[in-house]
């Protein structure tokens, strides 16, 4: 009984206390806070005035997750005139600090000032990376501050000096820090819209050949089949050769085997080369080539570009590592629509619902992309290396949006009569009676909207003379451009505006020829420098203004010899557009054996029509295969003359010089002589070795083009060329130096100089070739003596003893001395005798 009264009274005290407390306020938890050290930083600093300035901000806490950021920070300016600007608010990236741009416009002294504003750390907690561990929920981050001077003068800054571009031969791989050298080293993932090849500043003024490889049998067979000299099959028609090349990094990829309009007819492989040298790199078998890639990945962890070789069946496409040849990832479920590239070389594909009214972006980028974290956020390649991607994930299209129902568009050759614009969609859809033009919008917000729809009446010749119309194309701004059909039988041009959809112009008509064939198969046209640049089998390049369509220049591929068998001028074929001019090839559907002599390559200048060089018998074309590439400034291209790959471009050259004699007295002459020769790394090749083996002479600019037929193809050897021009200066023995003349070299390479000397002394003497369009320039270096003068009031110099004075008189009168002492001595004995 005691022991329960016990219990219960306990029971009593614990209701007692338990009531008390809960009478009592409950105070609130206090949140967790911390400090925070903010910084702030200027580069450059001191500046010039007027000069950027990367300001830097933040705190020193980073945080472990790629999209985690500190909110709210600002940064004030005061300059040195008290005047206070505020800048932000900024968010910063998982670092924990962030950056802007900012242009001080007065000199002196600025005082710029990181805020970072309190703010709580969002649930369930923020990784913090420098101690491996969690934020917890809540936590405080206190405000702080932090300021800085920045000290801005008149003078401007001194940055790294410019590197200047090349006057020397190069090769790859270029060293990032010679950032100019972009203007000249292009790239080529595929054929580019209107054959427009930038960053090629420096493309072939002449015909000179860096090197040459078989691609396969080709050239010359020997003897007479069928009564015809034959030669190899070319791969026209409709097995074209040469398909789909590829440059990336100074390196050429090609197929090596032939494809038709039923696919790849022959075993598949491809061949990687040097683009400078010619050196075969690698090669596959049992792969191709559809296009390359050149990616500019740019994110958190990861900065830089990966490039890809990329095969396509159907709608799995297959990456292979341009540097190995080997597998490098592979994307299933691509969709189909319509290929342009990004501008950090992302492959998009825009999918078009016309019947349903929806568009969307399909970004290759985001379809290989995955969200990841930690230190590893932000990566590319440890993402889609070795692995298979399913390009189909609703992560791979950027947006989805509608666009009006009933847009029409034609087809040509399996491509939708349209272009896309950084901003808008432009497409045309014609027949006989009318050509519709309609844009939509791709800008964010109003993406999918129609900017124009616009229905112009075609003449009624059309629909009368049941004329055939081809698409042309579309220039490639939007601005200002045109995008334009072509009328067969007319031969005639029809350009319309690419901002509205207004009909603007028709040209002329062009040569009669022009109406054969399929049009566009048999024709080119590309738009570049505010021209439209048109070419077909009448064998005349024609020019005309794109704002009015008028003819600007005309270019005649005329053959004095009857070759051609489309008439007097060459079918003509623009291959590529680059460094303000136009390179124009010939084409034959489908050549008749034997080959017709002479077609010719040319260079044009773009803007005035005339001729840069014509090289006649080299670098045929082909109509169904693949055309000349370029990059680095070089062009690649096979020749159906021989079934080569043929490298245009500017080569090294190797100057040699001597003096003879190389001790002489003064006014007295001095023969300085030596050569200049090609040295590119087709001259190294054994059959070259052995035709020249004092080297193959370098040549003159104007004699370029037969010079290449004479060493690369055994035509007549140019019996007018001459060599280069050779610059010659000398170091005397005073510390002068001074040219002593020029000479030209002749078609051996060979070149000389007499030369009298006007000091005594030693001089080192230099030959100089400075460089032409065919070769980089090079030099060499030689030295002699000049002798002292002879004194003219000097005694005249007694001759040397002859050996007849030195051994023979001597010894004749010891002699004849002897024989008269002994006679003597005789004489005295005999007559002291009894």
């Amino acid at each position: 009984m005691q022991k329960i009264k016990k219990i219960l009274s306990m029971f009593l005290v614990l209701i007692f206390a338990t009531s008390i407390l809960m009478t009592m306020p409950i105070s609130q938890a206090q949140a967790p806070t911390q400090k925070t050290y903010p910084l702030i930083d200027a580069i450059p600093n001191p500046v010039g005035v007027g000069e950027q300035v990367l300001i830097r901000f933040g705190i020193s806490e980073g945080l472990g997750m790629v999209l985690q950021g500190w909110e709210g920070i600002t940064v004030t300016v005061v300059d040195p005139d008290n005047v206070t600007t505020t800048l932000g608010p900024f968010r910063t990236d998982s670092t924990g600090s962030s950056f802007t741009v900012f242009t001080p416009t007065k000199v002196g002294t600025y005082k710029l000032t990181t805020n970072f504003p309190q703010q709580e750390v969002e649930q369930p907690g923020w990784f913090v990376a420098e101690r491996g561990a969690l934020l917890p929920g809540g936590t405080v981050m206190l405000a702080s501050s932090i300021s800085t001077e920045l000290v801005v003068r008149e003078d401007p800054t001194v940055f790294f000096p410019v590197q200047p571009l090349p006057t020397e031969y190069w090769t790859r791989p270029i060293d990032p820090q010679l950032r100019e050298w972009y203007t000249i080293a292009g790239n080529w993932v595929e054929r580019p819209p209107n054959s427009f090849s930038p960053y090629n500043d420096d493309a072939p003024e002449t015909a000179h050949v860096l090197w040459a490889k078989p691609l396969t049998t080709g050239g010359l067979t020997g003897g007479l089949w069928d009564g015809v000299p034959a030669s190899s099959e070319t791969g026209d028609a409709y097995e074209g050769k040469f398909q789909n090349s590829v440059i990336l990094n100074g390196i050429l990829y090609y197929n090596v085997h032939g494809a038709g309009f039923a696919g790849v007819y022959e075993t598949p492989g491809v061949r990687a080369v040097d683009l400078h040298t010619g050196k075969e790199l690698w090669f596959r078998n049992n792969t191709s080539i559809n296009f390359g890639q050149i990616l500019y990945f740019n994110s958190f962890n990861y900065d830089g570009v990966f490039t890809y070789l990329w095969s396509t069946a159907g709608s799995t496409w297959t990456a292979t590592d341009p540097f190995t040849g080997e597998w490098a990832y592979t994307m299933t479920n691509v969709p189909n629509g319509v290929q342009v590239r990004g501008p950090s070389g992302e492959i998009l594909r825009y999918v078009i619902d016309y019947a349903n009214g929806r568009m969307a972006l399909w970004n290759s980028t985001a379809a290989g992309e995955t969200i990841a974290t930690g230190f590893a956020g932000g990566s590319w390649g440890q993402v889609v290396q070795k692995k298979t991607v399913d390009a189909s994930v609703p992560r791979a299209y950027s947006w989805n949006v509608s666009i009006p129902k009933g847009l029409t568009v034609d087809v040509s050759f399996g491509a939708p009569t349209l272009r896309v614009y950084p901003d808008r969609i432009v497409a045309v859809d014609y027949n006989q009676t009318h050509v519709r033009v309609w844009g939509i919008s791709l800008n964010p917000s109003t993406r999918g909207i129609l900017l124009f729809d616009k229905t112009w009446n075609a003449p009624a010749e059309w629909k009368d003379g049941a004329n055939t119309l081809h698409y042309v194309g579309a220039s490639d701004n939007a601005e200002g451009g045109i995008i334009a059909v072509w009328s067969k039988e007319l031969r005639k041009h029809y350009g319309f505006s690419t901002q509205d959809g207004t009909f603007k112009w028709e040209t002329d008509s062009e040569h009669w020829l022009d109406w054969y064939g399929w049009g566009n198969v048999e024709h080119t046209w590309y738009f570049a420098y505010d021209r439209l640049y048109s070419v077909g089998v009448g064998g005349i390049v024609y020019a005309y203004d794109m704002a009015t369509g008028d003819t600007v220049w005309t270019y005649e591929m005329f053959d004095p010899y009857g070759e051609p068998v489309t008439g007097s001028n060459w079918w003509g074929w623009i291959t590529n557009i680059a460094d303000g001019k136009i390179y124009v090839g010939t084409v034959e559907h489908s050549a008749e054996n034997p080959l017709p002599r002479g077609g010719p390559f040319i260079a044009l200048d773009a803007e005035t029509g005339e001729e840069i060089f014509r090289v006649n018998g080299m670098f045929r074309a082909t109509r169904w295969g693949g055309n000349a590439v370029m990059g680095d400034s070089i062009i690649a291209t096979m020749d159906t003359y021989d079934q080569r790959v043929y490298a245009i471009g500017k080569g090294p050259s190797k100057t040699t010089v001597s003096a003879n004699p190389g001790v002489l007295p003064l006014n007295n002459g001095v023969m300085i002589q030596g050569y200049v020769t090609d040295i590119s790394p087709g001259t190294q090749t054994d059959d070259l070795f052995y035709r020249f083996p004092n080297g193959v002479p370098a040549v003159a600019d104007q004699y370029q083009s037969e010079w290449m037929l004479y060493v690369y193809k055994h035509f007549g050897r140019p019996m007018d060329a001459t060599g280069v021009e050779v610059s010659l200066d000398v170091l005397d023995a005073n510390g002068n130096y001074r040219n002593i003349g020029t000479t030209t070299a002749d078609a051996n390479g060979f070149f000389s100089l007499d030369w009298t000397p006007d000091i005594p002394g030693k001089y080192v003497v230099f030959a100089s070739f400075t460089g032409s369009k065919a070769y980089y320039g090079s030099y060499a270096q030689t030295a002699f003596a000049v002798g002292e003068p002879v004194p003219t009031d000097a005694p005249a110099p007694t001759a040397p003893a002859s050996m007849t004075d030195q051994y023979f008189l001597p010894a004749v009168a010891g002699i004849i001395l002897t024989i008269i002492i002994v006679g003597a001595v005789l004489g005295i004995v005999l007559r002291k005798r009894p």
